[in-house]
């Protein structure tokens, strides 16, 4: 049972994020993830400056009078949303988890999908497939996908990344538009993510956190790996310390980059301490003018 506080804060995700879909990203959103393909829709006469390849030619002899054949755009897609729940998305520096972060998005991504009449579904995962919510449309199950992505409770604590990819293979048969969202602290997704891509439009959504990137000299800290509870005392007072966390946090960063570059799957980057607007907005962009040329 969800209380009235829970409640308040789904609707305020949902009146800031529909105010966003509604002013920025609808338009956007449907300019770039086109339909499936091409359906025959019907013939009709030949009118000049018809393109002639797609005159019919059985109805043309029928009638002895040209006909073309009419085609429309099979507009509707399946977006899914795949939301990593591990517990380091229980992790911020600023004053927001990745996890509430995480619900904004997938709402944003949501609402734009059921506002062109697109179908959306929802996975979670953690270290195991926490739970996966056929597509559908429609404004409370949108609302819906937000309350699990903001309170569902996972068992697992770690991240597999390769298992949410081999999951989705089995379960989602048509082309479909993939939003990952994760942290992406994983190991050896890259082969079944590489597969996805291939089938799927897969888009990567990496939400990090600047103290993963960059510690300040706080002196000694202890350090607690989330998903596995493994402690460590370390001084950042010692400025190798620090540069040695950078170097590695750089170093992981740079390898992700030039695997998505290669395997040329889009990557939105988003900061805890950011507002995601604009990563979201430069990501259309980026999509809108591959299209264009």
């Amino acid at each position: 049972m969800l209380t009235k506080e829970l409640l308040k804060k789904i609707k305020k995700i949902e009146i800031k994020t529909s105010r966003l879909v509604n002013d920025v990203f609808s338009g956007e959103y449907h300019s770039i993830f086109r339909g499936r393909g091409m359906e025959f829709s019907e013939v009709r006469e030949y009118v000049p400056g018809d393109d002639v390849r797609n005159i019919d030619w059985n109805v043309t002899a029928r009638y002895n009078h040209p006909y073309v054949k009419v085609f429309r755009e099979e507009r509707e897609l399946t977006v899914m949303l795949l939301v990593d729940l591990s517990a380091s998305g229980d992790f911020g520096s600023s004053d927001r988890m990745r996890r509430e972060i995480s619900a904004e998005l997938a709402a944003i991504l949501a609402f734009s999908a059921t506002r062109n009449n697109d179908k959306v579904g929802l996975l979670l995962f953690t270290d195991k497939i926490e739970k996966f919510i056929p597509p559908k449309k429609g404004k409370n199950h949108v609302l819906r996908l937000i309350r699990e992505v903001l309170y569902f409770e996972p068992d697992g604590r770690k991240t597999d990344i390769a298992g949410a990819m081999d999951y989705m293979l089995r379960v989602i048969k048509k082309k479909s538009v993939m939003f990952l969202i994760s942290d992406f602290l994983d190991k050896d997704f890259q082969r079944p993510m590489g597969l996805a891509a291939n089938k799927h439009d897969l888009i990567a959504v990496e939400i990090y956190d600047p103290l993963e990137r960059r510690i300040p000299n706080s002196g000694i800290v202890n350090l607690v790996d989330l998903e596995t509870g493994r402690e460590m005392l370390v001084d950042f007072s010692n400025k190798a310390n620090r540069l040695n966390l950078a170097v590695q946090a750089e170093t992981r960063r740079a390898d992700l980059h030039d695997y998505f570059r290669r395997r040329k799957i889009d990557k939105i980057e988003i900061g805890t301490n950011q507002d995601y607007t604009e990563p979201l907005y430069r990501f259309f962009e980026r999509r809108a003018r591959r299209i264009r040329h």
